[in-house]
């Protein structure tokens, strides 16, 4: 378990600051991350990887030359949010546009494509990859929903080294799909990760059973086995991964392969050796050639026992990019040029941070029907932080019947900085619909992931419904509630029946905007369709999911509701309560 820690919630930012601290040879900080602290040829493509904390020295271990330009790095075990890849990726530019590079998780792929959008309408040319080598998540005709882990790191690698090499980015987003086309892994787990402040692991693994199949969120394994020696757990590795070879090779023998035997948070050095003495020689009777194999920890998941074997098959030029130099703080190779610091951005940061006078908060004109109604908003706000938090274990305890358990703890850092941020656009005089845009500004940068894109979505869709000018009354509110709807269904991609909270937004916004053009005052017309979304979210319990981290798992899903469908509906039936309070 995690046991040095202050506050839970500002574990991830203390543990970047202190990485900083430590590897300011390597690396700078900036809003949301670090990037290099050497300067990069102007016109070279920036590569940018990025994605929760908890997985050290993924991913902003990797920042380095050869390696990553930055690292957008999230809450713990959450998406960083659009507004700190953009960010990073900023910083990071050179004139030779970006690669937003990422495992493939919901939440990652939102965040992801919002910052890709607002890099490109800021002039930055910008192409997004999400790594998939995860063959336990989905069958090989839906590889594109496997989820990324262990194999970031030599797709990361091959793109970056392309980079590097001066490739224009169509070439080096080419070479990071050929590289990710090319990598398999496979991953095994003897007990679950405990996260910080909490007092037990976000699942287990029966005494003399291990979880196979798992994945580096705290999801559980997509089944178990006996507990096996070192040599049977190679054994599993290997010939799993052998039965799924690349299109384009027919047979192992004599193609090569960059192998990594990967520790995923306890499992010592000396055992993975003793694991990997039995890779290499099962590799080798397969007539495999291995190429600059690594056995260490380079993608970890906080505490957990397990092992993940990765392998990507290379072609003569995958091999000169996986052999290529790198001089970053957690990952070396070979030997590179002494670097020239990046005194002229450095120094306008440290100046900027020493010298700059805090601008005064400013919130955009609001009329006095509007910031009345932002009373209302913010009780709203507050009711949804508190009820959050008062089912915060319960919605982590859903979730990780077969998800990765952080539902809870997502929710209640979102819910609590939005409710916050609205405050303090509140007591700034903001109307209703910036108390609102900025509530899903701070939501979606704090909580990170699925949940904090979706909900921040939710939340500016309200805002934006509402605006600053006018009382808003029922019809307004179902209207926004409308948009919001549609807005999450175009993000996320999910439809009714997938179990995803969709399944509750759609009946309650339809019951809501039902009710109001009946004449239904808001409360009594938002009562209604909260009722409906109690029933709808109970509903989900007889669902099998179809899309997100449930999905590889959808079998012990059954009986159990979807945890988003179920804290959007305890949320309809909290701001009932602040509704009527403030009728």
């Amino acid at each position: 378990m995690t046991r040095l820690f202050n506050d839970p919630a500002a574990f991830a930012d203390e543990a970047l600051e202190g990485f900083t601290a430590a590897h300011r040879r390597w690396v700078r900080p900036v809003t949301g991350g670090v990037v290099r602290a050497t300067a990069t040829p102007a016109g070279q493509v920036a590569v940018v990887i990025g994605g929760g904390s908890g997985h050290y020295p993924a991913f902003s271990g990797l920042v380095g030359r050869g390696l990553a330009h930055g690292a957008a790095v999230g809450n713990v075990f959450a998406s960083p949010s659009a507004r700190q890849i953009h960010s990073v990726a900023t910083a990071a530019h050179a004139g030779g546009g970006v690669l937003l590079m990422y495992g493939n998780y919901a939440g990652d792929v939102l965040h992801f494509g919002q910052a890709a959008e607002r890099l490109a309408a800021d002039g930055v040319e910008t192409r997004t990859f999400a790594v998939a080598d995860d063959i336990s998540s989905a069958g090989p005709e839906e590889s594109a929903k496997r989820r990324g882990i262990a194999g970031d790191l030599p797709v990361f690698k091959a793109a970056a080294a392309a980079a590097e090499q001066g490739l224009p980015l169509e070439e080096v987003l080419r070479v990071a799909e050929r590289a990710g086309a090319r990598t398999r892994s496979f991953g095994i787990a003897f007990s679950g990760c405990t996260l910080p402040g909490a007092d037990h692991p976000l699942f287990t693994v029966p005494e003399a059973r291990m979880a196979v199949g798992l994945g580096i969120h705290g999801e559980p394994g997509i089944g178990e086995e006996a507990l096996p020696t070192a040599d049977e757990a190679a054994r599993l590795l290997v010939e799993t991964l052998l039965k799924e070879l690349p299109e384009d090779v027919a047979d192992p023998a004599g193609e090569r392969a960059a192998v990594i035997l990967n520790g995923l948070g306890s499992v010592k050095y000396e055992e993975l050796f003793v694991v990997y003495r039995r890779v290499a020689a099962l590799l080798g009777d397969a007539g495999v050639e291995i190429v600059d194999p690594e056995v260490g920890e380079l993608v970890t998941s906080f505490d957990m026992a397990g092992i993940s074997l990765t392998l990507t098959w290379l072609d003569d030029r995958l091999e000169e990019l996986w052999r290529a130099p790198a001089d970053t703080p957690a990952y070396r190779k070979g030997a590179l040029d002494a670097a020239e610091p990046d005194l002229d951005r450095a120094s306008v940061t440290a100046a900027a941070q020493d010298t700059a006078v805090p601008a005064a908060p400013v919130v955009p004109a609001a009329s006095d029907a509007s910031r009345g109604a932002a009373d209302t908003v913010l009780a709203a706000l507050d009711a949804l932080a508190r009820v959050v938090d008062a089912h915060a274990d319960e919605l982590g305890r859903i979730d990780a019947v077969a998800g990765d358990g952080d539902h809870g703890i997502g929710m209640r850092r979102g819910s609590t900085a939005a409710h916050r941020a609205a405050a303090d656009a509140h007591g700034l005089g903001a109307g209703a619909g910036t108390v609102l845009t900025r509530a899903a500004d701070a939501w979606a940068d704090k909580a990170g992931g699925t949940s904090g894109a979706l909900w921040g979505t939710i939340l500016r869709s309200l805002g934006t419904a509402l605006g600053d000018r006018d009382a808003p009354d029922a019809a307004r509110v179902a209207e926004g509630v409308t948009d919001a709807s549609a807005a999450v269904r175009r993000l996320g991609g999910a439809e009714v029946g997938d179990k995803t909270m969709v399944d509750v937004l759609v009946p309650f916004a339809d019951a809501l905007a039902a009710a109001t053009a009946e004449g239904l005052s808001l409360a009594d017309a938002w009562d209604r369709a909260a009722t409906t979304a109690t029933a709808a979210a109970a509903g989900t319990a007889d669902l099998l999911p179809r899309r997100g981290r449930a999905r590889p798992h959808a079998g012990k899903s059954l009986g159990t509701p979807d945890a988003g469908a179920h804290s959007l509906a305890l949320i309809t039936r909290a701001v009932h309560g602040a509704l009527l309070d403030h009728h």
